[in-house]
C-alpha cells in the first residue's frame, strides 16, 4: 500500500531568518489578494514569493511569474537563506491550538514523502474533485522550480497511535523550529533520523492506504509532474524523487484532529422574505424560529442548538439566517433521508452527509437552484467563521437589491465520513470539510533532485 520515505528537507536558515513567523504563510489557496500584499510587507523572503497564488483566484500575473519564482528560489539557496538537511528524516509536526469552542488541543502529525499512486489504485484516496485550471497553474510552478513548496494534508488509520509513539521516542531532543502563528497556535517540528524508527513507520504503512484531507490539487499536480518525467524518461526509476510527494500525515483517531463546518452564504436571485423562504422548504424541514437576540447572538444560539441536536440524533439539522430581516431559524429534516426521492437515489455514504442534504434537497429541489446555476452565476460563498459570514450577509442585504443573502449554517462533517466516502470511491460536494488548523507553508520544503534516490529499508540512503 502506501510507500512512506524520509527526505532531506529544505528549510529557512535560522541564522538568516530570525523570525520564521514573518516568512511562513497559510496554504496558497486560502490567501486573498489583500492578505497576500500584507504577507509581502512582513518580509521580502515570504513564501508567497515562491508558492504563488493562482491567477484563477483573481490575482494578476502571467507565465513569467513562474520563472521569477524559480530565480528567487535559486538565489535564496545560493545566499543560504534556504538550507537543506544532510540526512534524510521524517519530521514530527505538532500544532498546539485553540479550537473555536475555546478548548486548547494538540494535533500530532508527521511530514514525510509518500509514493505517488493513481487514484484508481486505491492507495491514496480522494474525497473531492479537482479543477483543471488550478492544476495547470500549479504544474507550471512545480515544473519550473523543481520543488514541492506546500504539503498535502492526509489522514491514516492508527487507533493505537503506533506511528506517533515510535517517532516521538526517536525524535531529536531540540526542535528544528517552533513558531506561533497569527492565531496564537504553536507549530513545532522535530527531526527523526533514526533508521530503526523510520523503518518501523515504513513497515506500518506498507498495508495501509492514506486519505487526502486537504490538498487534492497539490496531489494531482504532483501526478502530472511525475507523468511529464515518465514521458521524457520511460525508464524512470521507482526510487526517483519524481515518484513521491511531500505529505503531512495525521491519524484519523488523533484527539487533536478537528474538522470545522463550512457554512454557505447563498445569494438567492430576486427578493425573498424569511417567511417565503420557510414556506419553500417546509415540505422537507420543520422550521423553528430562534428569537431573543440579534445577529451574532441569534446565530450563536442556533449553532448551539445544532450541536446539541447532533449529539442525540442522526437526522440533519441546519441554521438559516435571513440577514435582510435579522431572523434566524432552526431547520430539522422531517422524517428519514431516504423518504425523499432526490436523496434515496444517492449512495448511502453520500446520503448521510449533511452537505448533500443541504445542496441536493434544500437548495436544489426546494429552493429551485441547481448546481450549474449556482456556479455559473456565482451565487454561493463559503465561510468557516460564522461571524465573518454574518458581516458579509448583512452588507449584501443593504447593497444588493436584486438578490437575497441567505446564510445556511452546518454542523461539521465527521472524520469517519471522509474515509467512508473515499473508501467507496465517491466524491463529496465542494467545500465539505475544513480541517483546522491549516498547516503552514514554508516550515519544510521538498527539493526535487533528479539524480537522487529515495531511501527504502535495506537499500541505503
Amino acid at each position: 500500500m502506501a510507500k512512506i520515505a524520509p527526505f532531506s528537507g529544505l528549510r529557512f536558515n535560522p541564522e538568516r531568518i530570525k523570525r520564521l513567523e514573518d516568512v511562513v504563510t497559510p496554504p496558497y489557496d486560502v490567501i486573498s489578494e489583500e492578505e497576500g500584499a500584507r504577507l509581502l510587507e512582513k518580509n521580502d523572503y515570504s513564501m508567497i514569493q515562491l508558492d504563488l497564488r493562482n491567477t484563477s483566484q483573481d490575482a494578476d500575473g502571467d507565465s513569467s511569474r513562474y520563472a521569477a519564482a524559480r530565480s528567487l528560489f535559486d538565489t535564496w539557496q545560493k545566499e543560504g537563506v534556504l538550507i537543506r538537511d544532510e540526512k534524510p528524516a521524517i519530521y514530527l509536526y505538532y500544532i498546539d491550538y485553540t479550537h473555536p469552542s475555546g478548548r486548547r488541543m494538540t494535533r500530532k502529525g508527521l511530514i514525510s514523502l509518500v509514493g505517488l499512486a493513481d487514484f484508481s489504485e486505491g492507495i491514496v484516496k480522494p474525497h473531492e474533485k479537482t479543477f483543471a485550471a488550478v492544476i495547470g497553474e500549479r504544474l507550471q510552478l512545480m515544473n519550473e522550480c523543481r520543488a514541492q513548496f506546500s504539503k498535502v494534508f492526509s489522514i491514516y488509520k492508527d487507533s493505537d497511535q503506533f506511528v506517533i509513539n515510535v517517532l516521538d521516542k526517536a525524535r531529536e531532543p531540540e526542535p528544528v523550529s517552533s513558531i506561533r502563528d497569527h492565531l496564537g497556535n504553536v507549530h513545532t517540528l522535530w527531526r527523526v533520523t533514526d533508521r530503526e524508527a523510520i523503518d518501523e513507520v515504513i513497515r506500518f504503512f506498507s498495508d495501509k492506504p492514506v486519505y487526502i484531507a486537504d490538498g487534492h490539487h497539490r496531489y494531482t499536480t504532483a501526478l502530472g509532474c511525475r507523468d511529464n518525467e515518465r514521458r521524457k524518461n520511460p525508464d524512470l526509476s521507482a526510487d526517483s524523487p519524481y515518484n513521491y510527494i511531500m505529505m503531512y500525515l495525521c491519524a484519523a483517531e488523533d484527539e487533536g484532529l478537528s474538522v470545522l463546518p463550512t457554512h454557505r452564504l447563498l445569494d438567492y436571485p430576486g427578493n425573498l422574505t424569511a417567511d417565503e423562504c420557510v414556506a419553500k422548504v417546509q415540505g422537507g424541514f420543520k422550521a423553528d424560529e430562534v428569537t431573543g437576540a440579534s445577529r451574532e447572538g441569534l446565530v450563536a444560539e442556533v449553532l448551539a442548538r445544532m450541536n446539541e441536536w447532533q449529539m442525540g440524533s442522526s437526522r440533519p439539522v441546519f441554521g438559516l439566517y435571513h440577514a435582510g430581516e435579522d431572523r434566524c431559524f432552526l431547520l430539522t429534516l422531517r422524517g428519514r433521508r431516504e423518504d425523499f426521492g432526490v436523496l434515496a437515489e444517492k449512495d448511502a455514504v453520500l446520503r448521510d452527509l449533511d452537505v448533500v442534504v443541504l445542496s441536493d434537497l434544500l437548495i436544489s429541489e426546494q429552493l429551485g437552484l441547481d448546481q450549474k446555476q449556482i456556479v455559473g452565476e456565482k451565487l454561493m460563498s463559503y465561510f468557516s467563521d460564522p461571524d465573518e459570514a454574518i458581516d458579509i450577509a448583512v452588507k449584501k442585504s443593504v447593497l444588493d437589491n436584486d438578490r437575497t443573502p441567505l446564510l445556511f449554517l452546518l454542523n461539521p462533517t465527521r472524520v469517519h465520513q471522509v474515509t467512508d466516502v473515499a473508501d467507496s470511491g465517491k466524491i463529496m460536494p465542494h467545500k465539505s470539510t475544513y480541517f483546522f488548523p491549516k498547516i503552514l507553508t514554508g516550515l519544510m520544503l521538498n527539493k526535487l533532485v533528479a539524480d537522487e534516490k529515495i531511501y527504502h529499508p535495506g537499500k541505503g540512503s
